[in-house]
């Protein structure tokens, strides 16, 4: 494909941090499927070498890089390993800037500096279960009682559920209001707030993924990310990278998916014949690559776009539908060429199908994409092609 647009820094960055995967996490990943749940010691030592939270100053402990691209590696190498199932750039990226957009400097110095070492792990309580894509439909409320909030609900589908310290919980502030919704920092050990189960799903077995429950918890008006009544608008603002981040992944691991069924058909023979030498292989392989080519330099695009803070909702929804529609596509013809070892889970294709299902439904769901993007086709505000500059 087209030369990618990295530094030799970045080359660098990327290097280490494979390395730094095969050391610590690839050897383990079997036993935390097993286990349902990686170990959070994992985040403790990709903090000892600089690889959470790469955006914060140096004086919460960070490296100050907001350059997105250096995520971008850690999200296509953890995908590529096949270590998918960590959702450090979950914590990294899409929590962590949350206390920094929207929280006071205090907070800022109170929660930081512990999420950039992987000693405290950060999660997100939006979804529901009668609130998923629709935020504006959730139940969990915040009483303000002067001097703390009373919290009161539950969350289900919460990745990082277990394992989390901090969990980044969106409730309605205001009874009269259907769109005032808070930002809440509820911490461990707060009484009140409980994990339910560690959810058995499809795929991604080592993702700890929970159900939540608040039953009058106070939470002090210090843990309140910025405008108590304004939530609903911060989530907004933080969907674009949410979806960006997505998108990085499913590409990674529909990378992967492809290179190990170029390896699986070069090897596999069939009617005395390598599965590779036949048309049809030479043919599927030919327009996955060209459609995995177009993917990434829209990504790469994508990112650069959002490195200068021009991302928009619209193009956000577009990449992330694109790439995720594609892994899923990919992923199930090279499970196809496969053949019946595809189905065998001692090939690492039979886990990736079940694992690419959630792309689509997650961060925002196909249908919820298309949605946003008909919007921009026929809203007042369309600008048509040709008058775009």
């Amino acid at each position: 494909m087209l030369k990618r647009d990295f530094t030799e820094d970045h080359h660098a960055f990327r290097d280490a941090y494979r390395k730094f995967l095969h050391k610590e996490a690839v050897p383990n990943m079997e036993r935390w499927r097993e286990e349902g749940i990686v170990d959070r010691n994992l985040f403790r030592k990709a903090g000892d070498q600089g690889f959470l939270m790469l955006w914060p100053d140096e004086e919460y402990g960070g490296a100050g890089l907001n350059d997105f691209r250096f995520e971008q590696i850690i999200i296509e190498e953890t995908c590529y390993a096949l270590c998918f199932e960590w959702y450090n750039s979950l914590h990294s990226r899409l929590c962590g800037p949350y206390i920094s957009r929207f929280g006071s400097k205090e907070q800022c110095q109170r929660f930081l500096p512990k999420c950039v070492s992987g000693e405290h792990i950060l999660a997100i309580g939006m979804t529901e279960p009668d609130a998923g894509s629709d935020l504006a439909g959730i139940r969990t409320t915040a009483k303000d009682m002067g001097d703390h909030w009373l919290l009161n609900g539950s969350k289900t589908y919460i990745s990082n559920g277990i394992n989390a310290d901090i969990v980044i919980v969106a409730a309605k502030s205001d009874a009269e209001n259907g769109r005032a919704i808070g930002l809440f920092l509820v911490e461990r050990g707060m009484p009140g707030f409980e994990r339910g189960r560690n959810l058995s799903k499809l795929g991604q077995p080592a993702q700890d993924t929970a159900e939540l429950f608040f039953n009058n918890v106070k939470v002090p008006k210090i843990n309140v990310l910025g405008d108590a009544k304004r939530g609903f608008y911060y989530m907004m603002e933080g969907l674009a990278e949410e979806r960006l981040i997505g998108a990085v992944g499913y590409l990674g691991s529909a990378q992967k998916a492809f290179d190990i069924t170029v390896d699986f058909v070069k090897q596999r023979k069939a009617f005395g014949k390598r599965i590779a030498d036949f048309q049809n292989t030479q043919f599927k392989m030919a327009e996955m690559r060209t459609e995995l080519d177009h993917a990434q330099v829209y990504l790469d695009q994508c990112v650069a776009v959002h490195n200068r803070g021009e991302l928009s909702a619209v193009d956000a929804a577009k990449v992330k539908l694109f790439s995720s529609e594609v892994q899923c596509r990919v992923v199930d013809e090279c499970l196809q060429l496969h053949g019946g070892a595809g189905y065998m889970d001692e090939y690492p294709i039979s886990r990736m199908y079940r694992d690419a299902r959630i792309s689509r439904i997650y961060a925002g769901s196909s249908e919820i994409m298309k949605l946003i993007i008909s919007r921009d086709i026929f809203g007042e505000d369309h600008v048509p092609f040709v008058d775009r500059q």
